[in-house]
């Protein structure tokens, strides 16, 4: 404990007063050299075993958090022994989902698997705030996602703190397997409630609303909001009857991304933009307002937003590219094409050198027009997205496929 608290001190001094002073590309090569070296290895002949810990950030509003959530949650709905561990603040992370509750694992010691929601590079960083005597003994599983075609080399030295990889879709399986050093890369369901229901068409005498929903410290290039703002302006212009929600969050990341939505936005009055922070309770009612949900990124290791449109019965418009063709196609959403280009990326997360999808916004703006001219068509669409989403996604898949890969985790 008393090595943990001065990890803590010392972490949270070096954020404020030596890690934001350097760029970005020096702070990243500083913290994975300092982590891999501090960062207690597992031990190589651990076997998975019960308990269950998930660990990753908890209560923290993203898509890593996110997943992490729904992994514990149905585990813990199949009768499986689960703990957690919250690394949210540790990783300098701001806690958003506080009443999200759990049994802390973090002095369960001796045997049980751990399943790492922590992205790659943030591995050995995560597995020194476990510490030793937590990650002895224990089997490690880095469940992962990653949106581009080929993994950066600054993946690399996570390798060796991990037994076993868990991915949701084939394309970051393939994505990740060149770099795994042959270790096993499970394909597993992702875990979504299917307690939400699908929502009827609603008569028109409201707009019709279009819903975009992103993270900016995702990076706004990637999710591409500018590309679903002009889909929607060249499909409906000012057209009072129809309206975009373009709900963001984390502004502060890179707060030019405000500025070119609101740049792009500027002089439609039916385009609305949302940055502030929602909980379930409000995420439920943004969605309830939408007809219909718009992703034109350029790349998603899985689409979380499409899956969660399409669960609640609503027509999904999304570039035909990545993660989500695994489960979004022609019977259960609306696909649009694209051409690979260049990976550019102002915020630096993603490396050049690298390709993604340019979606193609005339596509995507005739598929808004036939959404809204045709309600059956799009009751018909979004009733099959429901069937689809709700098997596809559902906890106990998931619990299932993790019991098949780890017959061990089982209590005795």
């Amino acid at each position: 404990m008393k090595a943990n608290a001065m990890l803590k001190s010392a972490l949270k001094f070096a954020h404020h007063h030596v890690w934001r002073r350097l760029p970005h590309s020096a702070r990243r090569v500083v913290l994975f050299r300092v982590a891999s070296w501090w960062a207690p290895r597992p031990t190589v002949d651990a076997r998975a075993r019960a308990p269950l810990i998930i660990v990753g950030m908890l209560r923290h509003a993203s898509g890593l958090g996110a997943a992490a959530r729904a992994c514990h949650n149905a585990l813990k709905a199949a009768g499986l022994p689960v703990y957690g561990i919250d690394l949210t603040e540790k990783l300098m992370h701001e806690v958003n989902h506080k009443d999200f509750t759990y049994d802390d694992g973090q002095a369960v010691l001796g045997e049980g698997t751990v399943f790492l929601h922590i992205s790659g590079p943030l591995v050995p960083l995560a597995m020194a705030c476990l510490g030793r005597a937590f990650v002895r003994r224990k089997r490690v599983v880095a469940h992962w996602f990653w949106e581009l075609p080929k993994v950066p080399k600054d993946w690399l030295p996570a390798i060796p703190f991990v037994h076993e990889i868990c991915v949701n879709t084939a394309f970051v399986r393939d994505a990740i397997s060149p770099i795994a050093r042959g270790r096993p890369v499970h394909v597993v369901p992702y875990p979504l409630t299917s307690a939400l229901e699908p929502r009827a068409v609603r008569e028109m005498t409201h707009p019709f609303t279009v819903l975009f929903v992103f993270n900016i410290a995702s990076s706004f290039a990637r999710k591409n909001p500018c590309a679903a703002i002009a889909a929607f302006r060249q499909a409906f212009g000012n057209d009072p009857s129809a309206k975009l929600i373009v709900k963001y969050l984390n502004a502060f990341v890179w707060p030019e991304g405000v500025r070119l939505m609101e740049e792009a936005a500027r002089g439609a009055d039916n385009i609305e933009l949302r940055g502030e922070v929602l909980d379930e309770a409000g995420m439920v009612a943004l969605y309830n307002e939408a007809d219909a949900v718009m992703s034109l990124h350029r790349a998603e290791g899985l689409g979380l937003t499409i899956a969660e449109g399409m669960l609640r019965g609503l027509p999904v418009v999304a570039t035909n590219w990545s993660g989500n063709v695994d489960f979004l196609n022609r019977t259960t959403g609306i696909p649009v094409g694209y051409r690979l280009v260049p990976v550019d990326d102002p915020q630096g997360k993603y490396p050049a050198g690298m390709q993604w999808a340019e979606p193609d916004v005339g596509e995507a703006a005739a598929a808004l027009q036939s959404l809204r001219s045709d309600p059956a068509w799009r009751k018909r669409l979004g009733a099959a997205a429901a069937v689809h989403a709700r098997e596809f996604f559902c906890p106990a898949r998931y619990s299932q496929r993790v019991l098949e890969i780890f017959p061990g985790v089982r209590m005795p």
